[in-house]
């Protein structure tokens, strides 16, 4: 069987439709949110990004926003803007380490790990993730009725309450927003696997064990 072809059975790997998603408006960005949705999500710690690249990251989406809305053509300057604050150029941001890179201790980085299965099976399926020194991918499939908003909020208040603990320390450990992408179809469900599952060895960490995947576990008849 071809790999596009074993990849188009995986669970979750179907083309949404679009009625079904949902925009949600919190903290600087829009959130897309769609019934039994599929996502590639990416969230950073509170220290990772400095607050002028969080505004000019929302700018970038209110720009993409309103030029869909509008069906105009992009200025010059704006589309400098979204070039350099686009997701790919995002992700190299945080893979150089940025803040205090909280999960490379290994006490708070198995409390996320924790948090990512505290609900596997009941709100969720997890189908891969990765803890990097200051953010977190994951690729999860939500249940019927789970919001992928209220997903997130608990990992987040699971792990800053065992980081807060461990690290004897106050103040935000995540910030409010998230990264998302809904998946649409196979080939998109093949890459975000294999940038999560490669995504510690790109970023030049030797044996770093906060990598899982489900494999061929994750392969089901739709």
């Amino acid at each position: 069987m071809a790999q596009d072809d074993r990849f188009a059975r995986l669970h979750g790997a179907v083309q949404p439709r679009y009625s079904e998603v949902h925009i949600r408006n919190r903290g600087r960005l829009p959130h897309g949110e769609k019934e039994e949705g599929l996502y590639f999500l990416t969230v950073h710690l509170a220290d990772s990004v400095p607050k002028s690249v969080l505004t000019k990251i929302a700018e970038r989406h209110r720009i993409l926003e309103a030029a869909k809305e509008n069906n105009v053509h992009l200025l010059p300057e704006q589309k400098t803007l979204l070039d350099a604050y686009s997701q790919p150029r995002i992700e190299e941001y945080f893979d150089g380490n940025a803040g205090s890179c909280a999960f490379m201790d290994h006490r708070i980085a198995g409390a996320m790990a924790a948090a990512l299965r505290s609900h596997e099976g009941k709100h969720y399926r997890l189908l891969a993730w990765c803890i990097m020194p200051n953010h977190v991918h994951v690729v999860v499939r939500l249940f019927p009725g789970k919001e992928l908003a209220t997903v997130v909020k608990a990992w987040k208040k699971f792990s800053a309450k065992a980081a807060k603990h461990a690290l004897g320390r106050k103040g935000r450990f995540w910030p409010r927003d998230y990264y998302e992408r809904l998946i649409r179809n196979g080939d998109e469900f093949g890459r975000a696997i294999r940038y999560v599952v490669e995504n510690p060895a790109k970023a030049g960490l030797k044996d770093w064990g906060w990598v899982w995947s489900a494999g061929w576990e994750a392969r089901v008849r739709l």
